[in-house]
């Protein structure tokens, strides 16, 4: 099952859009699934984030001198 694809344009660097016709050759994929899966993979890593940071940001808030001296115990400093 295909999904519903959109027509755009964009605009990439000479360089950049050579590498990519090297690669879609060597991998017999097209330009656009090789961006299509660069561009899914950058969006999963945003959503990977924003959930890290939505579990990071119930935890307390440590002063900096704190922590800075818990590492220099821990020897880890």
């Amino acid at each position: 099952m295909r999904t519903q694809q959109r027509r755009t344009t964009i605009y990439l660097e000479a360089n950049l859009h050579r590498a990519l016709r090297l690669k879609a050759a060597e991998t017999d994929r097209t330009i656009s699934e090789i961006v299509n899966s660069a561009v899914q993979q950058s969006l999963a890593e945003n959503a990977e984030d924003l959930a890290a940071f939505e579990t990071r940001a119930r935890e307390p808030n440590l002063p900096f001198e704190k922590v800075l001296k818990d590492l220099k115990r821990r020897g880890l400093l």
